[in-house]
């Protein structure tokens, strides 16, 4: 069973930063990509970046610019550098790995809260 576990969330005033890191129990080459999403109160969990096994990065609009995603192989671990943060990100991030195939396989962490006050 693969485990995820986030840590790095936090309460961080408005133009502030924080780092999300991801540690996997697994290779993390076994994935096909992995990402981080976030669930805000009342709100539907959303894809903030994404960072496939060749390295190809994609980011949801609204953090384009601030946000970066990247991963160290050798710690299988994933992180998610967050830069000039806005009230708006406020949400738990979990952490995703997903092997593709005939049927996506998803596993997730358990969540880390991020705060940002204004």
């Amino acid at each position: 069973q693969v485990q995820l576990v986030e840590s790095g969330g936090g309460l961080v005033q408005a133009g502030g930063s924080l780092r999300l890191s991801c540690a996997a129990s697994a290779n993390i080459f076994s994935f096909n990509t992995m990402g981080w999403y976030r669930q805000a109160p009342g709100k539907q969990r959303e894809l903030v970046a994404s960072i496939t096994s060749g390295d190809s990065r994609n980011y949801a609009d609204s953090v384009r610019g601030r946000f970066t995603i990247s991963r160290d192989n050798a710690k299988n671990t994933v992180y998610l550098q967050m830069n000039s943060l806005k009230p708006e990100d406020t949400a738990v991030y979990y952490c995703n790995a997903a092997r593709l195939g005939g049927d996506r396989l998803d596993y997730w962490g358990q969540g880390t809260q991020v705060t940002v006050s204004s």
